[in-house]
Parts: structure tokens; C-alpha cells; sequence
């Protein structure tokens, strides 16, 4: 059996939320294909989505043997699986405050697929932040934004060797934000971003936005993007692509 995980990439959206919303899901298999999937829903909530769309990875790869390394942006989704789930059955389904927990028959949907898999803990979660430049997060994110406007994009089944989008690049730290104490100033607030970096058919770029570096690399093959929160990261950046600067 090959030592690379299964790999998925999952995100969904709302628009309003509550309101119509999608899902996206990038499916890589150690045998080096990738498939994408997607839905939409009328009326919804991103919450919803997101769960629905690592319900859908995990559930079209229930028949793979092997490790899955799952990638998205939700902390409700990664702390609800790994911590939260475990209260709430002990409660009945009760949140600490007595309240019913919501969403409860997708969280028993994904929890039973986890449990599915053939041994413990063959399903590892990794948080990515979004609008940062991870690749495989930023195509999921289309893919949902997509469905959930009404505008959906064509999907890719086939060689991940022919994918234009790098989904294996992926960061090291995929740990979730940590959280601060109750009410400590500053829990919970995204750092700000040093720059923005693109690199497109070699060249790079720097931007002030996050819109600015996405407009270049949009639908441009191979395309590189990410945020940098200071001059070292730019810097640890920039030598992971290979890119070298004059001094």
C-alpha cells in the first residue's frame, strides 16, 4: 500500500446564510488521480455546507483503503469532530448550555464514515486558512462559491499529472488557530498579511490585496499565490517556490 494518504481538500458556502448555497471537494488518490466534486442547496447555511462537503469527500472514497488527509478552513468542522462530538453524545445531543446541537444529523453522518474507516485515527484533519494561497483550498472555495451563485464551474476527473491546479502544495503547519482565554483581547483575529505573492509562468508578483493577487493567477496554469504575514515568511516563501531575488 503506498504511503501517501488520500487526500481531500473541502469547502462549502452560503450566500446569506441562511440562503442557496454549495459544496466543493478535491479528491487525490495515492494512485495519482484527481476528482472533483460539487452540489448546491436552495436554502442552507455555511455551516451546513461545510459539513456536507467533508461528508461527500469521505463518503466518495469510502471503499479506498488507506490513510486520508483531510484539508479545510473550518474550525467548526475540525473541533467538532475531534472535541465537541464527544459532550454532545454524553449530553444526549445537548450543547453545555441545554440547548440541541445543531446540525446533529450531518454531525452523525460524518462521524459514523469516520468510524467506518478500518483502523483509528486513519482519518487525519488539517485546518488551512482560507484566501491565503493554498491551491487546492482556493479551487474548493471556487468550486462551492460556484454552486452556491448559481454559476457552477466545469469540474476535473483525471491525472493529477494534467491538473493545473499544484493541490499538493500544501503547508506544513496545519495546526487549528489557537485559542486564547475567555475573552482575551485579540482571540481569534486572522493575522494581518505582510504581502500577497503570485507567481506566474516564473515571474512574481507583490500585491496589497488579496483581490489583486487573485485576478492575476485566476485561470492561469501552474499559477502560484499565498500570503505572507512578515518579511521571514516572504522570504521562507519564496525559497520553497525555488524563487531567488537579486540582493
Amino acid at each position: 500500500m503506498s504511503e501517501m494518504p488520500i487526500v481531500i481538500f473541502a469547502d462549502g458556502a452560503a450566500k446569506g446564510n441562511p440562503g442557496p448555497g454549495g459544496w466543493g471537494v478535491i479528491v487525490v488518490t495515492p494512485g495519482g488521480e484527481v476528482m472533483e466534486l460539487a452540489g448546491r442547496v436552495p436554502h442552507t447555511t455555511n455551516n451546513r455546507m461545510e459539513l456536507t462537503a467533508v461528508i461527500e469527500g469521505l463518503g466518495g472514497v469510502r471503499t479506498m483503503p488507506g490513510r486520508v488527509a483531510v484539508y479545510t478552513d473550518s474550525t467548526y468542522v475540525i473541533r467538532g469532530i475531534r472535541e465537541w462530538i464527544h459532550a454532545w453524545r454524553r449530553r444526549g445531543w445537548k450543547t453545555a448550555g441545554g440547548t440541541d446541537v445543531l446540525n446533529r444529523d450531518l454531525w452523525e453522518g460524518l462521524a459514523a464514515l469516520v468510524a467506518g474507516r478500518s483502523a483509528p485515527g486513519e482519518v487525519e484533519w488539517h485546518f488551512v486558512r482560507g484566501h491565503s494561497g493554498i491551491p487546492g483550498n482556493e479551487r474548493v472555495d471556487e468550486i462551492a462559491e460556484g454552486n452556491a451563485g448559481g454559476r457552477p464551474p466545469a469540474l476535473y476527473r483525471g491525472p493529477l499529472l494534467r491538473y493545473p491546479v499544484p493541490v499538493m502544495d500544501v503547508p506544513e503547519d496545519t495546526s487549528p488557530p489557537r485559542r486564547g482565554p475567555r475573552g482575551a483581547a485579540g482571540a481569534g483575529k486572522k493575522t494581518p498579511a505582510h504581502s500577497y505573492l503570485s507567481l506566474v509562468d516564473g515571474q512574481l508578483a507583490r500585491h496589497a490585496t488579496w483581490a489583486e493577487c487573485e485576478r492575476r493567477v485566476k485561470g492561469r496554469s501552474g499559477a502560484r499565490f499565498k500570503k505572507a504575514t512578515s518579511a521571514a515568511d516572504e522570504a521562507a516563501i519564496l525559497r520553497a517556490w525555488g524563487v531567488e531575488e537579486p540582493g
